[in-house]
């Protein structure tokens, strides 16, 4: 109990330092006016959901111009300028009226803008352009210059590659007057489903289920071998459930399970590293997948609940995979699980906030028996505010109520900011055709000769947009990188298949991209969970996000797996119940083997061929078919058999001594 204080603690100061540091504080009068504002956009935000019916050209560019607003008012101009309370600059809340007024601009001259079509007034020319630059001003302070840069890039791209005539008003005019732009698919999803779930995420901390899930965690897993670093595996797989953000589940589980990590023998750098690996997963897990689910959904238009299914076993082997990379280190150090008495019991924690999860499985019921995501996350959202009055440590107050509010906006902020953002670089694609021009490119490299005949056209393809993905991904959120891959990359994927004959399925090519979009959050340089872990543990960044790398080689292994094995997507590919249980037994076995060739351990230490073998082992068990998956388990077989007779001959040697 001492320890989770003590991490409670260390998440408030870690939480209060970003704070400071990143946006403004207000309090008094103030305070209170910053709330209304706050409680406003929620309050326009379920409206339009659940009772207003809008224009969809309105009710984005409100949504829009509502963060715009905020962001202005809540994020200086560089970090560290919060110190003043209360203290606005003037050339701020005139970027926040201005850059508003631009938005809201459609919603007083919507029917005047639809009649004519794509001819707009030089007014508007001035005003389309005032709304792009402060909304990339906004997007530097609050997502960063990564996402900013990618689309300055293309923007430029489409005044390099479009005539000349008229092409100010043609840029402005796609990317601010039309559903392809700044206002496309991208902010649709987020001011519909993605912030309903924020919402829904806010409410359910404000409840304490993330101590609820480290409880339930530590009940399950802490006696193991290792069993804090097992605890943090299994308490980032249940908050990603909620959770679209790997540094927010590294916060808010990681001050916890870091310190007793260490206390049982970890070094800091692997601690922090097995909560940022694990954390990263958590935007794998359904039904948010990070809130990329819902743009998947409309990007492709496969329904929602299809690709929330089809994504849960790739996630239960990423977390098998991480969970035995940690058993397998625990095993070679030598390290034990926590006292009896620092473990609570699965009951009484079932009983004591069983209740907290309820809402997380109403959510999932609705939305398998055919309601909309919204519909569902606003009856998840009652559900949790009523709950929340069977105890008084969960109950809400008008004070916590309002915080959960004022954090899901704030949240919604980056996320709405960054589609926003994604959105020019859509519009640009969708302009310009650069898109067929790279799926061009990308045939030429995938039909020359030397890869057509050695037969590793699509997995050079794959290859490379792997690559691009983690390249592009580097400190952005996981909807923007998301959405730009899906529009650049998955197309690319596809077309390599067909170039040599294999039928790429769609969801395949976008969980394809989308995997190695949310790698970035881990590799070095920009490993943005890693940094967080590593600055609770006190470790060097850098070791710590080479380390996440290895323990989360899952997530470089299953994008492969999941296009050249589709049935691991159950319920969307169609594969009999035979073909997916061979390909979870092979999988198992693969991810194990894996495990045991990097950490060097399996029943005792392994020697350096015998590494090798079993990573070569994993590999073709991982691969399918009948004939690579009979070799890797005569592989991973000849290992046990080989493990198995060395402890023998172990146990002979010291009973003789």
């Amino acid at each position: 109990m001492a320890d989770q204080a003590l991490g409670e603690k260390q998440k408030a100061e870690i939480l209060a330092l970003e704070r400071e540091s990143r946006t403004r504080i207000f309090t008094g009068i103030p305070g209170y006016i910053m709330n209304g504002l706050l409680l406003l956009f929620a309050a326009y935000v379920f409206a339009t959901t659940l009772l207003i019916t809008l224009p969809e050209q309105v009710r984005r560019s409100v949504f829009v111009g509502f963060l715009v607003f905020i962001g202005f008012l809540y994020y200086p101009i560089r970090k560290g300028m919060t110190k003043r309370v209360n203290h606005v600059p003037w050339y701020d809340i005139v970027f926040a009226v201005v850059g508003a007024a631009a938005f809201f601009y459609w919603m007083f001259n919507f029917d005047s803008i639809i009649a004519r079509s794509i001819r707009i007034t030089p007014t508007e020319i001035v005003i389309g352009l005032v709304g792009m630059l402060l909304l990339a001003e906004l997007c530097r302070r609050v997502v960063g210059l990564p996402i900013l840069v990618v689309a300055m890039g293309f923007v430029a791209y489409a005044f390099y590659s479009l005539p000349s005539v008229n092409i100010l008003r043609r840029v402005v005019h796609q990317l601010f007057f039309t559903l392809e732009g700044i206002i496309g698919v991208p902010v649709g999803v987020a001011s519909t489903f993605i912030v309903l779930f924020i919402f829904l995420a806010a409410f359910l901390e404000k409840t304490g289920i993330a101590k609820f899930f480290i409880d339930l965690a530590n009940a399950v897993a802490g006696s193991a071998s290792g069993g804090p670093a097992k605890v943090a595996v299994i308490a980032s797989a249940l908050l990603g459930l909620i959770s679209g953000s790997s540094v927010a589940n590294t916060v808010s589980s990681g001050p916890i399970t870091i310190p007793t990590m260490k206390k049982i023998g970890y070094k800091p750098e692997f601690a922090a590293a097995v909560e940022a690996s694990a954390s990263t997963g958590g935007q794998i897990v359904p039904p948010i997948l990070g809130a990329a689910a819902f743009l998947m959904a409309e990007m492709t238009a496969i329904p929602y609940i299809t690709i929330a299914a089809a994504a849960t076993l790739p996630a239960v082997l990423y977390f098998i995979g991480v969970f035995l990379m940690v058993h397998f280190e625990a095993k070679k150090l030598g390290l034990k699980g926590l006292s009896k008495e620092m473990i609570p019991k699965v009951g009484l924690v079932a009983l004591s906030k069983g209740y907290l999860f309820l809402p997380i499985i109403l959510l999932v019921v609705l939305m398998a028996r055919g309601f909309t995501p919204a519909f569902a996350a606003c009856w998840a959202i009652l559900a949790v505010f009523v709950l929340s009055f069977l105890k008084k440590d969960t109950r809400f107050t008008p004070r916590t109520f309002v915080e959960a509010v004022s954090n899901g906006t704030k949240n919604t902020i980056s996320v709405g900011i960054a589609c926003a953002v994604a959105g020019t670089i859509v519009g640009v694609v969708a302009m310009t055709g650069i898109g067929q021009r790279l799926m061009f490119y990308i045939g030429v490299v995938v039909n020359h000769p030397f890869f057509v005949e050695t037969g590793t056209s699509l997995f050079v393809a794959l290859l490379i947009t792997a690559v691009t993905c983690i390249i592009i991904g580097l400190g952005m959120p996981t909807t923007a990188k998301y959405v730009i891959m899906a529009t650049i990359a998955a197309p690319m994927i596809i077309l390599a298949g067909a170039e040599v004959g294999v039928v790429v399925p769609l969801l395949a090519a976008h969980m394809f991209v989308f995997y190695f979009g949310i790698v970035a959050d881990i590799t070095p340089p920009v490993a943005l969970a890693a940094y967080a872990g590593a600055a609770i543990a006190k470790s060097n960044p850098i070791k710590t996000a080479l380390i996440a790398t290895k323990l989360a080689i899952a997530t470089f292994i299953l994008p492969f797996m999941i296009v050249l094995s589709p049935a691991l997507l159950i319920g969307y590919y169609e594969s009999t119940p035979l073909e997916v249980i061979k390909i979870i037994i092979t999988s198992l076995i693969g991810m194990a083997s894996i495990a045991v060739g990097i950490q060097g351990y399996m029943l005792k230490k392994v020697g350096v061929l015998w590494r090798i073998l079993a990573m070569g082992a994993g590999l073709l068990m991982l691969y399918p078919g009948i004939f690579s998956d009979l070799i890797g388990a005569a592989m991973v077989g000849a290992l046990i058999v080989f493990q198995v007779l060395a402890v023998k001959r172990d146990e002979a040697a010291g009973k003789q001594l």
